[in-house]
């Protein structure tokens, strides 16, 4: 029986840090087991996690992976139990641990988790999923948000609420704070009142923004360390050119061509008039809609809308051949607009069958013919697609890869996904700092800046620094922008310093997390010799943090009598 279920969770200046603690008694009389299960962000990195019984505390303690692996691969030969950390949606993975306790014995689970939250289409997102499976006597979800740069709006929004639960609910909220309590009674959290049911579950969701000036973006300082964050407003909207590639192989035929056709019908409304486009459908044989890209007038829309509508699947997958397609008609495109922005988007839902289908291959030669001049984004539908290698591909050309699940919303997926990338308002952004006095920077240049997304950069300011100036260096649609900002090092280290709910080296933390998920994210797609010398790096502050990551597992201990160890790995979409 869980008759405590809490989770506190602090946001500071969007990095988040979430602590979920389950007690659980076993009223029965006879020893039973009891187990944790928490769902948590696949963004998120674990950083702790602990059991205590009757008193006696059991931490789990954070390896490189490959000597967890030998402990847990020794505990496994003496027919132990697998991983405890799995992924089980499009946002979430979910870990698990059990433990056996004696009769009218106590058992406190506490995991730890850390977050950057990251904007997308203009707010952030704490997600919280709720699931305790039984009613819970003491039961709370407690939010602390501190935003120095204000807050511009906050909403919360749940898949279970009803008009009862929503009583339960309260939100405080100053300029630059905001307090969420949720905190039901039993009688809330029932589904009716004869019944012991609860209505907890699902998904307990806060979204918000920030104020932002129209200055070189907001700086924020503590111990030393420095965070940049970046979102300029009211930019002229770049015109893009967009080429969609679509699979139309057998395996995509019934519910997923149906779920694309859905989604590319809503994108054509949603082109500008002065963005350009055309499509690619492939399967063993490539088609060109047309022979070059049209602009996005009324008529060429429904033009393309009539074409959308025909869209049927069978046969192989030739990947290589769709996408050096795409690439020769962005090289030969004469009529588009000087300063625009190009792109490929690509959705399939298998390994490339058809034509050249060595995945390292394909890689060089798009990467080849693409030469740095178009973004290409990569989708991959369902769980027959190699991820790694659209992952790889598009990391190496400017672009990103995103799984989309083959669920019920899936077109959904598929416009947001297309919202995300639709509004380029920068190109070419430079963040400049001065080089005598900052090291450790995370990535500082970006090739693009979508509207409703935001950059941050982080590093160490070197100790006798007074004032940190800061240059940006862009091309808008209309011009070239230069914006220079300056931070006073002191006043900007004050904000923080009477926050008592802050957790001091927060801009530390971040400044890690960014740098391993950036670490990693090159190592995707560098050479082999390079990767190693990321990885090592990634893995190094992996273990000075105490994260979680792909690179390191936490190995959790258990009384005598269990399995003695058992590990949590972070699983990752490439799998």
């Amino acid at each position: 029986e869980i008759y405590s279920l809490r989770v506190d969770c602090k946001v500071t200046s969007r990095f988040a840090h979430t602590v979920i603690t389950s007690k659980v008694v076993n009223r029965a009389n006879e020893s039973r087991e009891a187990t944790f299960e928490v769902e948590l962000p696949k963004t998120a990195f674990i950083t702790n996690f602990s059991m205590s019984i009757d008193g006696k505390v059991y931490p789990g303690i954070i390896k490189e992976k490959a000597s967890a692996q030998q402990e847990y691969d020794a505990a496994v030969s003496r027919g132990q139990s697998a991983g405890l950390v799995k992924i089980t949606s499009r946002k979430l993975e979910q870990f698990q641990v059990s433990v056996n306790i004696a009769a009218g014995s106590k058992v406190t689970f506490e995991l730890t988790y850390e977050e950057l939250l990251k904007r997308q289409l203009g707010k952030f997102e704490l997600l919280i999923k709720v699931q305790p499976k039984q009613l819970v006597k003491h039961f709370q979800i407690d939010v602390h948000i501190f935003e120095p740069q204000g807050i511009r709006f906050l909403e919360t929004d749940s898949t279970f609420m009803t008009n009862e639960l929503s009583e339960a609910l309260t939100k405080v909220q100053s300029e630059t704070k905001a307090h969420i309590l949720f905190k039901p009674t039993v009688d809330q959290q029932k589904v009716k009142p004869e019944l012991d049911e609860t209505l907890l579950n699902g998904d307990f969701i806060v979204r918000y923004d920030v104020e932002r000036g129209a200055t070189a973006g907001d700086i924020q300082i503590v111990n030393g360390y420095f965070v940049h964050y970046f979102a300029p407003v009211e930019m002229p909207v770049f015109p893009k050119n967009v080429i969609f590639v679509i699979d139309r192989s057998g395996s995509m035929a019934g519910r997923k061509i149906e779920q694309t056709r859905d989604a590319l019908l809503k994108i054509l409304q949603d082109l500008r008039p002065e963005d350009h486009f055309s499509f690619i459908t492939f399967n063993s044989k490539v088609v060109e809609w047309k022979s070059s890209l049209l602009q996005a007038t009324a008529e060429n829309v429904a033009s393309a809308t009539g074409f959308v509508k025909t869209l049927s699947a069978s046969g192989g997958t030739d990947i290589n051949q769709a996408l050096l397609t795409a690439v020769g008609m962005l090289d030969k495109a004469e009529e588009l607009p000087e300063r625009s922005v190009s792109m490929i988007i690509l959705l399939t839902d298998g390994q490339p069958t058809s034509g050249e289908n060595n995945v390292e291959v394909i890689q060089e030669s798009i990467q080849k013919a693409i030469k740095g001049k178009y973004a290409l984004f990569c989708l991959g539908f369902g769980f027959d697609v190699s991820y790694k290698f659209l992952e790889k591909m598009s990391l190496s050309n400017g672009g990103i890869a995103r799984r989309i699940y083959e669920n019920a919303d899936a077109a959904l997926q598929l416009q947001g996904f297309y919202h995300e990338v639709a509004t380029p308002i920068l190109m070419k952004i430079e963040m400049q700092y001065p080089e005598n006095a900052v090291e450790g920077l995370t990535k500082s240049n970006f090739k693009l800046f979508f509207e409703g997304s935001e950059i941050i950069v982080a590093g160490k300011i070197s100790n006798e620094l007074d004032l940190l100036p800061v240059e940006i260096k862009a091309q808008t649609h209309t011009s070239d922008l230069t914006l220079k900002e300056e931070a006073n090092v002191k006043e900007k280290e004050q904000i923080f310093q009477n926050q008592s709910y802050i957790f001091g080296d927060f801009i530390e933390r971040l400044w890690a997390y960014l740098t391993i998920q950036q670490l990693l994210e090159k190592s995707i797609s560098a050479q082999e010799e390079d990767q190693k010398a990321l990885e090592a790096e990634a893995l190094k502050l992996s273990l000075q943090y105490s994260f979680v990551t792909p690179l390191t597992s936490m190995v959790v201990t258990k009384p005598v009598g269990h399995q003695q160890t058992e590990i949590a790995n972070k699983p990752t979409e490439a799998g």
